[in-house]
């Protein structure tokens, strides 16, 4: 679901008045809805990979509780997050990559390989919740922050949809708290937020797009 899409112009307007109007009566169900309303707009687009985004906050989550209690093997605990996430990204953004340049490599001395591709779709926004999760995880490493014991406060956070597949990373230490306290509705930054949204629609729609008409082509046809 692109942001400049008539789905997210239905999207958005629908999540803002029943999280408003009906589902922020507490925090806790605030939390729980946008933690739906983000899993919804993440899957949209495939749903297969709502698993590999609940698998990393979760393998987050647990470290960060166990570091919080643990006096020795604290580096143990941070490598395994370290492992797993780094891992998982470096899977689907590298494997068919690395495993062509392997077999490159072995053509250059006289042998030929058949590389070994995977047909890998590399998921959407994944590089920014993999080191948004890991921000979380060292921070509680490097005691800057204490670490949550509510998995629907930290699932929502991660998942936050305004924020999933284009960043920025944000610190948990200045989203995160968000999830903690009562939300009021406030008209003055309401309003503000949407002229924003407006001007980047028009940066985006006016100016960006039709700029790319002749970048495009420029790019296309680099040699000349």
């Amino acid at each position: 679901m692109l942001f400049n899409s008539v789905d997210f112009a239905i999207f958005l307007p629908l999540v803002f008045l029943l999280y408003w109007l009906v589902f922020n009566r507490t925090v806790r169900g605030g939390n729980a809805f946008l933690l739906v309303a983000s899993y919804l707009f993440y899957g949209w687009w495939d749903w297969r990979f709502l698993g590999l985004i609940f698998f990393s906050s979760v393998v987050d989550f647990t470290v960060a509780r166990r570091l919080a209690g643990a006096q020795v093997k604290r580096k143990v605990w941070l490598a395994i997050s370290l492992v797993t996430n780094l891992g998982l990204l470096g899977f689907f953004k590298y494997f068919n990559f690395f495993a062509e340049n392997f077999a490159s490599a072995f053509t250059l001395l006289g042998r030929d390989l058949e590389p070994t591709s995977l047909s890998i779709i590399l998921p959407v926004g994944i590089s920014f919740y993999t080191f948004q999760t890991l921000s979380y995880t060292i921070d509680v490493y490097r005691k800057k922050l204490e670490p949550t014991a509510d998995l629907l406060e930290f699932l929502a956070y991660v998942s936050f949809f305004p924020q999933l597949v284009a960043g920025p990373i944000e610190r948990a230490v200045n989203l995160l708290p968000q999830f903690r306290r009562p939300r009021v509705f406030d008209y003055g930054r309401a309003v503000d937020g949407m002229r924003q949204i407006l001007a980047g629609l028009i940066k985006k729609l006016v100016i960006a797009d039709n700029c790319a008409v002749i970048v495009n082509d420029i790019f296309a046809n680099y040699e000349q």
